[in-house]
């Protein structure tokens, strides 16, 4: 039998306030006259955080636009002007959510692999190790801060550049950097962490590895979002460690439905990736009976509306495009509903699915 030998962040920080000791960090990564490069959530435009970056010489703040989920065009164009800009650099420093923390990640592979990031759209395609990379987490739920991959939209698909160089080689988790979050943002994004863990907990891929985050991390969502659903520090920090041991459970294992379903409308219609498993979720009860109930439980506890009719009006060929993005994501089923998923779920069943979003 051959066991999986993946990839981990190589250096982890955790505590309120952490992220002053950022330049002390970075300093050993510093490479004569190539700067590092602080990609920012364009949310934190002229706020505090952006006095307590530690800039240095030829150091430069890039805000990454997030309105839409990350796309293989902008990691390209992100990369090409640094090259252009400076040749190298001493590393990509990804400052926010989820989306900007794949950004971080695809731009510093891209500094080293040649051609587009749609050419290593998939697994283990990528072949050369990327410029030092660190994320910094503003929000929590999506686990890409440990995650070894960086979703990304591209030409013809949804999928993440998934491969032993994707990981961070730092991650720095200050739960200060999450206070104040949305709450509709915040409970979008922890779902996204609550949802990874009852799929990988509920699929074919499960192993002690992954069963013993996933447990723990699904405690902690509970905890926030069913116990004490009101803000505190402390659900912060929970939340925090949620998303870092949600995505750890995932490392060694899979997600499943509810992600095959919500890439197609996130392909198709821009729809963010924690609203859409939102959006999902609601509607899988055949696949994870006691997990909607739970979460719709944790909708109702935290007042939060989940938008309906997204998909009824769509144009067949529409949804056709959504079930090709979907069913394209083998593994994801078949740690859904094991190797003959593509006997269980055809594409009139998907169809049925898709129309009820």
């Amino acid at each position: 039998m051959q066991f999986r030998n993946f990839k981990m962040v190589d250096y982890v920080v955790y505590g309120r306030g952490c992220f002053a000791q950022v330049d002390e960090i970075l300093a050993p990564h510093r490479k004569q006259g190539l700067p590092m490069i602080f990609l920012v959530d364009h949310f934190f435009k002229g706020k505090p955080l952006l006095k307590e970056i530690p800039l240095k010489g030829n150091d430069k703040i890039l805000f990454a636009d997030v309105t839409h989920e990350p796309k293989t065009v902008q990691v390209d164009a992100l990369a090409q002007e640094l090259k252009k800009e400076f040749s190298s650099v001493s590393g990509i420093i990804g400052i926010g959510g989820g989306s900007t923390l794949d950004l971080a990640k695809a731009v510093s592979l891209m500094m080293t692999n040649s051609g587009s990031a749609a050419d290593y759209q998939g697994w283990d395609l990528v072949k050369v190790p990327g410029v030092y990379k660190v994320g910094i987490p503003t929000l929590s739920g999506t686990g890409a801060e440990v995650s070894r991959t960086t979703v990304l939209t591209g030409p013809v698909r949804k999928l993440g550049m998934n491969s032993d160089y994707t990981p961070f080689n730092q991650i720095v988790l200050d739960p200060n950097l999450i206070a104040g979050v949305p709450t509709d943002q915040r409970f979008y994004t922890g779902m996204d962490c609550y949802i990874h863990c009852i799929e990988s907990l509920q699929g074919t891929y499960l192993n002690q590895f992954s069963k013993s985050y996933g447990d723990k991390a699904l405690d902690l969502c509970r905890e926030v979002f069913l116990t004490n659903t009101s803000w505190s520090a402390e659900s912060d920090e929970k939340l925090m460690m949620a998303s870092y041991a949600g995505g750890m459970s995932i490392a060694y294992s899979q997600v499943g439905v509810t992600h095959a379903v919500s890439y197609g409308l996130s392909y198709l219609l821009g729809t963010k990736h924690g609203l859409g498993n939102c959006i999902v979720m609601q509607h899988l009860e055949e696949y994870y009976p006691q997990g909607v109930r739970e979460f719709k439980q944790m909708v109702a506890k935290n007042n939060i509306t989940i938008p309906q009719g997204l998909c009824k009006d769509l144009a067949d060929e529409q949804v056709e495009k959504m079930i090709d993005i979907s069913l394209s994501l083998k593994p994801l089923w078949e740690n859904a509903l094991g190797k003959d998923w593509d006997k269980k779920m055809t594409r009139a069943k998907l169809k049925e699915l898709y129309r009820k979003l």
